[in-house]
């Protein structure tokens, strides 16, 4: 018997998938974006992307674009699909897009607790360039980011 292969594709979001966002989002940040910071991501333009397995949502990414450089804004995969390679096939996307689109240079920024992007990040080729101080709410206040880089040519 052949196994079920089942396809991961990357669509450019639309207004119908922002409740879908929204709820993946409040799923897995404790301080999650709205569904008004989706909307204004697809508002001004930036390149946001889902990406589904057979038909599903699972995660999705927003890169702002300024002039030659881009910055993460927000990248997540649903918690039954994380640790699979997902997230890694979304950064990739993200990266890819934004080389495509005439950027040099990705920024993001990361909360210092989460141990799995970082190590992600890193895995990519990301650096470190600094840190920002209570970048971050938390539930016992604020919380830093690191700042990371990667060249893109």
């Amino acid at each position: 018997m052949s196994e079920l292969h089942i396809v991961a594709e990357f669509f450019p979001m639309n207004e119908r998938d922002l409740d879908a966002v929204t709820a993946l989002e409040a799923s897995v940040q404790s301080f999650p974006w709205s569904r008004g910071n989706f909307a204004d991501s697809l508002a001004v333009g930036h390149s946001v992307w889902v990406l589904r397995v057979g038909g599903d949502l699972i995660g999705f990414s927003v890169v702002m674009a300024v002039l030659d450089e881009a910055h993460l804004l927000n990248i997540s995969v649903c918690q039954r699909y994380q640790g699979q390679g997902y997230g890694a096939r979304l950064l990739r996307h993200a990266m890819e897009t934004a080389r495509l689109n005439h950027a040099n240079r990705l920024f993001l920024e990361v909360r210092i607790s989460n141990e799995r992007a970082v190590e992600l990040y890193r895995h990519f080729g990301f650096r470190q360039i600094g840190l920002r101080k209570g970048y971050y709410p938390a539930s016992n206040g604020r919380e830093d980011a690191l700042i990371f880089d990667k060249e893109l040519a």
